[in-house]
């Protein structure tokens, strides 16, 4: 059976799809699309805590379906910034798993991980599955991509 690692930038995912479609990504028909016929030894949703209610009953979803929710803390800056970055995180964390794994899925679309999806192809002979918002994914990224697949349609909540 094929094996897949499975790493969500969440916060990336929830922005794009909310500015795109005005809805919400649907993480249960994601985990069915992408779990089929497969053996998952992996599945991160990575997010910032703000700890709110709301957020916490979000992350209990996703523990449900089968992710496990990694969280950094918030940070408010002085000048009204905020910093919730977990980029480093989701690359260190796909690159010991790009060993392991037939499959590497990678749901974002920023660009900074093009690097990432093309040494996981190159030095590891890995597939590297990308999913983004079509209009907000860097095409450095799907071009690094060995497949990518647009979140729209089915993949959408609302």
């Amino acid at each position: 059976m094929t094996t897949v690692a499975i790493f969500v930038d969440t916060q990336n995912v929830y922005y794009t799809v909310r500015d795109a479609y005005g809805k919400q990504f649907d993480y249960r028909r994601f985990w069915a699309q992408v779990t089929a016929d497969r053996e998952v030894l992996t599945a991160r949703c990575y997010a910032t805590d703000r700890g709110d209610a709301k957020q916490r009953g979000f992350q209990n979803t996703l523990r449900k379906i089968g992710f496990e929710v990694k969280l950094k803390p918030f940070i408010q800056r002085a000048d009204g910034s905020a910093k919730g970055d977990w980029d480093v995180g989701i690359t260190l964390d796909a690159i010991e798993f790009a060993a392991q794994a037939d499959v590497v899925v990678l749901v974002s679309g920023d660009g900074d991980f093009d690097l990432l999806a093309q040494r996981i192809r190159e030095l590891h002979g890995k597939r590297v599955e990308v999913y983004g918002v079509p209009q907000l994914t860097a095409n450095s990224l799907i071009h690094a991509a060995s497949q990518y697949i647009p979140i729209e349609g089915d993949l959408l909540l609302g």
